[in-house]
């Protein structure tokens, strides 16, 4: 019986990882040049980390975690996320103490037991960043430009970029039961996840997917509306700074984000060229979560970015990029008595930063020359018995077809000469 990889996960084929480098690559040099530097952290951690990190009420923690016994009976969770994680390694590590404000990203898999659909799978990868150590509105404006920086450098310019404040625990508070109390006239209406999550976490109602609870609760009172001074203030410094800085946004009342630990700031990228599953990325403050993870009262910002959407987005609509995967020199050696040489010569150049390749199969000499046209090679140099004899190698541009004779000693300028390379 043949094996395949399990429902929601995939291969990502040497035919495929290019793009997914090129994208890293862009991601990686992008918060580099914004102060930001790279946190690899564990594939699975306690699960208490995500029940009191990311919410007991949410979708992630209630539905969708992967959770197992280690041989100790230890509970233990395929990380759904990356912020909790990276809240974790700066408490346990006190970065802290330093100086402020700590600045992360991270690239890697996670993991949620979900309905695998276009863009959306079991094991998916994000690329996110984290702030620690700052509650000023203006680095709530740099995480927005960072993403936004990203998007652009892929060549996606058509986005929307959706943005709301969620408020403070106390205003929020209050506004909370202003939403049960509207809602609960019309919780017969509601979706069966609604009529649950409606007493324990109004706002998820606000998030639900589900259309008819949108049209059940229509009216509702707004969080925006509800906002303490406080949180305005904040909330309006962070529109200002990215009008400022040109960043086009549209303010959203049904954006209130998944996670519990979300406060102030909250915002998603859609790009709706996409189709319905636009949403690329998204995120927010989240100033008390490094306090309910045990450490001290630290405010924090940050956001994801789910790298399946962004590639269905730049092939659809972004750059394009020319994948360089053809070697640029194809060793032929005319006879197995020179394969030692065919080797030496293979690493010299390998050495010097050329991409070289030969025949491992024994092939002809004819048949070793059509090989290096099929794989893309642009020069190819002969070992054979004069070459050897008379000490020297015969360099081949198959593009112009013309070749010629180099002294081994300068093989490797002659190479680069051949080639064009500086």
């Amino acid at each position: 019986m043949l094996i395949k990889a399990p429902r929601g996960t995939y291969d990502i084929l040497p035919e495929d990882s290019s793009r997914w480098q090129y994208i890293e690559k862009i991601m990686k040099e992008t918060a580099e040049i914004f102060g930001y530097r790279e946190i690899r952290i564990p594939i699975f951690e306690h699960t208490e980390l995500f029940e009191r990190g990311v919410g007991e009420t949410t979708d992630i923690v209630s539905k969708e975690m992967y959770t197992f016994s280690d041989k100790a009976g230890r509970s233990l969770t395929l990380r759904p996320e990356g912020t909790a994680s990276c809240v974790r390694a700066l408490i346990e590590h006190s970065q802290y103490g330093g100086l402020l404000p700590i600045k992360w990203y991270y690239v890697g898999p996670m993991f949620r037991y979900d309905r695998p659909q276009t863009g959306r799978y079991r094991q998916f990868h994000q690329f996110g960043v984290e702030a620690f150590g700052s509650n000023n509105p203006y680095i709530d404006a740099e995480v927005i430009i960072l993403l936004i920086e990203v998007l652009l450098r892929l060549g996606l310019e058509e986005y929307e970029l959706h943005l709301n404040s969620v408020g403070c625990p106390e205003c929020r508070g209050e506004y909370r039961q202003k939403l049960i109390e509207h809602i609960e006239p019309y919780q017969d209406r509601l979706c069966k996840d609604c009529q649950t999550r409606y007493t324990q976490n109004p706002l998820r109602v606000l998030d639900c997917k589900n259309e008819a609870c949108h049209q059940a609760i229509e009216g509702y009172p707004t969080l925006f509306s509800n906002l303490c001074d406080k949180c305005q203030e904040h909330y309006a410094k962070v529109k200002e700074t990215l009008i400022e800085n040109e960043v086009s946004f549209m303010h959203d009342d049904n954006l209130v984000r998944g996670l519990d630990y979300y406060t102030n700031t909250a915002f998603e990228i859609h790009i709706p060229g996409i189709g319905a599953q636009s949403a690329v990325g998204g995120g927010g403050r989240y100033n008390g979560l490094v306090e309910e993870c045990g450490g001290p009262d630290l405010p924090g910002i940050g956001f994801a970015m789910g790298m399946e959407r962004l590639l269905l987005a730049v092939d659809k609509l972004g750059e394009k990029f020319a994948e360089d995967k053809e070697p640029d020199v194809f060793i032929a050696v005319m006879d197995p008595a020179y394969e030692s040489q065919g080797m030496k010569i293979l690493q010299l150049l390998r050495k010097a930063g050329i991409k070289a390749e030969k025949d491992y199969n024994q092939r002809k000499a004819k048949a070793q020359m059509k090989y290096a046209d099929k794989i893309g090679a642009r020069a190819v140099i002969l070992i054979g018995e004069e070459e050897v004899e008379k000490g020297f190698l015969t360099l081949r541009n198959m593009r112009s077809k013309e070749q010629f004779q180099v002294d081994p000693q300068d093989l490797v300028r002659s190479v680069c000469k051949t080639l064009l390379i500086d």
